[in-house]
């Protein structure tokens, strides 16, 4: 019978002192300040939207529709900035893509609405409100990259970043 080993800092699992982890949040701080700044204002956005667009109670929630097809649609377009065209700044991406796209964009409220619209007997609305916003929120980033991409194309986008990724090795 085998006993096992505990890991090691050798990595042969001897009996010499166990192997130390870094701490998970070392050296990360700064990407968990930038996503909850982000996460602040993106919430803080589809507060507002919400204030400005209040929806009728029981009625179809257009305005988490709209919040989240719009913020599906951002997210295309930052995606393929940050991943095709030019490297951003190492916080772009937390603090835009994971803090202020995901603070503004609300699945959790999408959820809340379909159970609200099955409470208050509309069994019709809440399926169709189900159904359109899976579409249109995948058809919004959809397009997204796909109009990014030719803009990019079209801007020589791409092309810049690349050459000032060459001159720079």
């Amino acid at each position: 019978m085998t006993t096992p080993r505990p890991e090691t800092a050798d990595g042969l699992g001897g009996p010499s002192v166990p192997a130390r982890r870094e701490p998970v949040l070392r050296g990360q701080w700064s990407v968990v300040a930038a996503v909850s700044v982000g996460g602040a204002a993106g919430a803080s956005a589809r507060y507002g939207a919400a204030l400005l667009w209040p929806g009728s109670r029981g009625g179809f929630p257009w305005t988490t529709f709209w919040v989240n097809v719009v913020g599906c649609f951002v997210i295309g377009v930052l995606m393929v900035l940050v991943t095709e065209v030019w490297a951003p700044h190492r916080l772009v991406r937390p603090f835009f893509g994971t803090g202020v796209l995901g603070g503004f964009t609300t699945f959790s409220t999408y959820a809340v609405d379909i159970q609200r619209l099955l409470d208050a007997g509309r069994p019709r609305t809440a399926l169709v409100y189900l159904a359109v916003t899976l579409v249109a929120t995948l058809a919004a980033v959809r397009l997204a990259v796909a109009v990014t991409r030719v803009r990019a194309r079209r801007s020589g986008w791409g092309a810049a970043a690349a050459a000032e990724g060459e001159g720079s090795s």
